[in-house]
């Protein structure tokens, strides 16, 4: 092994190592078990290290662990369900709470209405805002917090979802929207007031 080859295996080593926290937090996050989230981790930086070469550099490094983690703890869930241990998701609605964010016109009432971020790019690639996002996916509810992960983390669809999940595809949409306020509301409080 050349030199350079050498740096970017340490290199891709150190960052597999600063990011297993937030590996572990998102699979404790689907699977609700410490120890099957540990299991589904250790999995996806085994299959990473060894599909190294494979690594082609067309997205970032921790996005390419966090796709192959994807599908570790999909496999997860499905043995979860085959063992008898799936725990399915409660139906959460409450359409009247959603309803309560805007006018008869569909316009955000003033008081429910996003503030402003800033530019996006630079907030993608601040640690802190990732610091306070991940304090805000642990203050969701159970549910939320899931269907979210799965829909906008993983990538899956609404379909996918419901199939994964047992939810109704209606009640889907539901707990997307109100995780997505909640997470707004959190990441609005705790980044924004910290910025100014």
């Amino acid at each position: 092994m050349d030199q350079i080859s050498a740096e970017g295996t340490q290199d891709r080593m150190q960052r597999l190592v600063a990011v297993r926290p937030r590996l572990v937090s998102f699979a404790r996050l689907q699977l609700r078990d410490l120890a099957r989230a540990e299991d589904a981790v250790q999995e996806a930086i085994e299959a990473a290290i060894e599909k190294d070469d494979t690594f082609a550099g067309r997205s970032g490094y921790e996005t390419w662990v966090f796709g192959i983690l994807k599908y570790k703890i999909l496999d997860a869930l499905r043995a979860q369900r085959r063992e008898g241990w799936w725990q399915p998701l409660d139906e959460e609605l409450d359409e009247a709470a959603i309803d309560r964010q805007f006018q008869k016109s569909g316009r955000w009432e003033q008081e429910a209405r996003p503030s402003n971020w800033g530019n996006p790019e630079t907030t993608l690639h601040s640690e802190r805002f990732w610091q306070i996002f991940d304090l805000c996916m642990t203050a969701l509810p159970d549910t939320a917090a899931r269907v979210f992960s799965l829909r906008e983390l993983m990538g899956l669809s609404a379909e996918d979802i419901c199939r994964e999940t047992g939810l109704k595809q209606n009640n889907c949409w539901v707990i997307l929207h109100r995780a997505r306020l909640r997470l707004r509301a959190c990441i609005e409080r705790d980044w924004l007031t910290e910025k100014a």
